[in-house]
C-alpha cells in the first residue's frame, strides 16, 4: 500500500507541475474535468441521487452548470479578474435557480435536503477548485503565485505530520481524525508560515515583478494552513456522516479527487483573496 501511495503521489505531483506550468487552456480543461469528478464524488457521498444508481436531474443540472461555469469563467477572464468574479457570482445564482426549478417541477421526487446538498456539492467542488485557475491565470505572475495554494495545503500537511509524529500528545479532533494532534496542527501552521517566507524571499521577490512583504507572506501561510486543516477535517466529516471510507478510487492509495484535494480546495480561495486584495491596494505588500 505504501509503495502504491508513493508512486501515485509522485505521478500526481508530476501531472500538477506540467498542468500548472503550462496553464491556459490545458489548466482550464483539466480543472473542469477534475471538478466534474469532484462533483460526482460529493453528490454520491451526500446521497443527492438517492438510492437510484443512475444520476438524477439534480446531478445532471450540476454537471451542466459546471460546464457553463468554467466556460463563462474562461470568457470573462479576457476582461480581467474582476469581470471573472462578477461572472462567478452570476453563474452561482443561476445554478441555485436551476436546482430550485428541478425541485419545484419534479416535486415531490426530490427532498429539500437533496437540493441543498446538490448546491453544497457545486460550491464545494467546482467553484472552490476554480480559484486555482483564477490564481494561475487571473493575476500577474500567477505561474509563481499558484504554488502558494499547495504550500498552504500539502506543505503544511507534511509539516503537521512530522511534528505530530515527534511531539503529538493531544488529540485535535478525535472523532474525525484520531491521528491528528494539536501539536501537529501548530507545527503545520508554523511550517506553512516558514515555507511562505522562504518561497516569497527566494522566488517571488527574486524572480517576479511582485514584491510581497515577509510578514504578509507568513500571515497568509498561517491562515492558509489553518483553513486547509479545516477543509481536510470537513471532508472527513462528510465521509463520517455518510459512513464511507473514501470518496472514490481514482487515485490508487489515496482514494478519490476529494480525498487528495480536500485541503487544496479550501486553501486556494484564501490564497487568492489575500494576494488579490494586496495587489489591488498596493504594488508593494
Amino acid at each position: 500500500m505504501f509503495r502504491t501511495r508513493l508512486l501515485s503521489g509522485i505521478l500526481l505531483v508530476v501531472i500538477a507541475l506540467v498542468v500548472l506550468l503550462t496553464g491556459g487552456s490545458l489548466l482550464a480543461v483539466v480543472l473542469f474535468l477534475v471538478s466534474m469528478i469532484a462533483y460526482l464524488e460529493l453528490t454520491d457521498a451526500c446521497k443527492v441521487r438517492g438510492e437510484a444508481f443512475e444520476p438524477g436531474a439534480l446531478v445532471k443540472v450540476g454537471l451542466v452548470m459546471t460546464l457553463v461555469y468554467y466556460g463563462v469563467l474562461g470568457l470573462a477572464l479576457a476582461w480581467g479578474v474582476q469581470a471573472s468574479l462578477c461572472a462567478m457570482v452570476l453563474v452561482i445564482v443561476a445554478a441555485f435557480l436551476a436546482f430550485l426549478f428541478v425541485y419545484v417541477f419534479a416535486f415531490p421526487k426530490y427532498h429539500a435536503n437533496q437540493v441543498m446538498s446538490a448546491m453544497f456539492c457545486f460550491l464545494y467542488g467546482p467553484v472552490m477548485l476554480s480559484f486555482l485557475y483564477l490564481l494561475r491565470e487571473g493575476i500577474p505572475e500567477g505561474v509563481y503565485l499558484v504554488w502558494f495554494a499547495f504550500l498552504a495545503s500539502w506543505g503544511s500537511d507534511t509539516c503537521a505530520y512530522c511534528v505530530g509524529v515527534l511531539f503529538g500528545r493531544h488529540k485535535m479532533a478525535p472523532n474525525l481524525s484520531p491521528k491528528k494532534s494539536i501539536e501537529g496542527a501548530v507545527g503545520g501552521v508554523a511550517g506553512a508560515a516558514l515555507l511562505f517566507i522562504l518561497y516569497t524571499h527566494f522566488v517571488i521577490n527574486s524572480y517576479t515583478q511582485i514584491a510581497l512583504s515577509l510578514p504578509f507572506a507568513a500571515a497568509l501561510g498561517a491562515v492558509g494552513a489553518l483553513v486547509s486543516m479545516v477543509g481536510d477535517l470537513a471532508a472527513s466529516a462528510v465521509k463520517r456522516d455518510h459512513e464511507i471510507k473514501d470518496y472514490g478510487k481514482l487515485i490508487p492509495g489515496h482514494g478519490g479527487i476529494m480525498d487528495r484535494f480536500d485541503s487544496v480546495i479550501v486553501a486556494a480561495p484564501i490564497v487568492f483573496a489575500g494576494i488579490f486584495i494586496v495587489m489591488m491596494f498596493s504594488t508593494k505588500a
